[in-house]
């Protein structure tokens, strides 16, 4: 018999999978304005940021002078 082409996803694939799909419409985005280089270019160094603990952390305050 057959396999179903549907298949249930956990609560976890579903959340990870609407992550794809908004992942998915920024590339779209950024590609349509400023082309796949600059798309890849945000994507490989928004991984490395990921992976070295950088994403998320609150900004250092600018130093102005008095």
């Amino acid at each position: 018999m057959a396999q179903p082409d549907t298949q249930t996803l956990t609560e976890e694939e579903q959340s990870k999978d609407r992550f794809f799909q908004r992942i998915a419409a920024i590339g779209g985005e950024m590609i349509e304005e400023h082309g796949k280089e600059f798309a890849t270019g945000a994507f490989v160094l928004a991984a490395r940021w990921i992976s070295e603990g950088r994403m998320g952390a609150p900004a250092k305050p600018v130093k102005r002078k008095s």
